[in-house]
């Protein structure tokens, strides 16, 4: 059942959400134009609630069933709604599951909230990707209607062209986090495919040198997209995150 939430913010935000019988809270986070319907958060939804564990998943502003428009929203409207669903609904211990731009959500999440964030589950984190991925893959012409009108249309495999904003181009730039060590003690599992064509492997991977946890799975699908959507992904995700749960749970491994 979806309920909305007004945050400090004061922005409307839809979310789904069940407390733990035991064990961790699982978030989900969304990418860029992603909501939480998709098949990978409702399978995820799904298997936290037969295994007892905590979920939470939200759209964040100007996307899904969320108000605000997506234009005016940029990496610090999505962060601040990351940290105030977390604090509004949640208590205790956190597994971050980030998907795209839900990976660097989710990296941002644990360096503010510290030790409550137990472990992260990354699918092709999309870290800095407005600087790192989207502005060099511009064309000049599309870079210059954003400084000069302060928007362009990036075309899109996944529905409409997205509005790329100069807001949004300007505000990513504040919350770069790979140019330097990603201080993190959990466990990390990063599922990356080797097809995906909108965050390369070589991008995700650059995660795991910075991550400074012992603890970090780096696991490359070969045949895997952007989504890793299919079957096989999805029980890997599951079983990825079983291992976390287990991990975490009172009297896990």
């Amino acid at each position: 059942m979806t309920d909305d939430l007004k945050t400090p913010h004061g922005r409307r935000l839809a979310y789904r959400y069940s407390p733990p019988k035991a064990g961790p809270t699982f978030i989900w986070l969304s990418g860029f134009k992603s909501d939480m319907s998709g098949t990978k958060v409702m399978a995820l939804e799904t298997w936290a609630q037969q295994a007892g564990y905590g979920f939470l998943a939200f759209d964040y502003c100007g996307h899904g069933l969320s108000g605000g428009a997506f234009e005016d929203a940029t990496i610090t409207t999505w962060r601040d709604d990351t940290l105030d669903m977390i604090a509004a609904l949640t208590d205790g211990p956190l597994v971050l599951v980030g998907s795209s731009m839900g990976g660097w959500m989710a990296l941002l999440a644990a360096a503010a909230l510290g030790r409550r964030v137990q472990a992260l589950v990354l699918i092709a984190p999309a870290a800095d990707f407005t600087e790192k991925l989207i502005w060099p893959e511009l064309e000049t012409a599309a870079q210059t209607e954003i400084m000069q009108k302060g928007m362009t249309l990036r075309p899109s495999d996944y529905g409409d062209p997205y509005p790329i904003t100069r807001a949004l181009i300007e505000d990513g730039r504040t919350w770069q986090i790979m140019a330097a060590p990603i201080e993190f003690s959990g466990p990390v599992r990063i599922l990356q495919g080797g097809q995906d064509r909108d965050v390369p492997w070589q991008h995700a991977f650059g995660l795991v040198e910075l991550l400074t946890s012992d603890d970090v799975v780096f696991t490359l699908i070969k045949d895997g997209d952007h989504r890793l959507s299919r079957e096989p992904d999805i029980e890997r995700l599951l079983a990825t995150c079983g291992e976390i749960g287990s991990a975490l749970s009172p009297g896990g491994i």
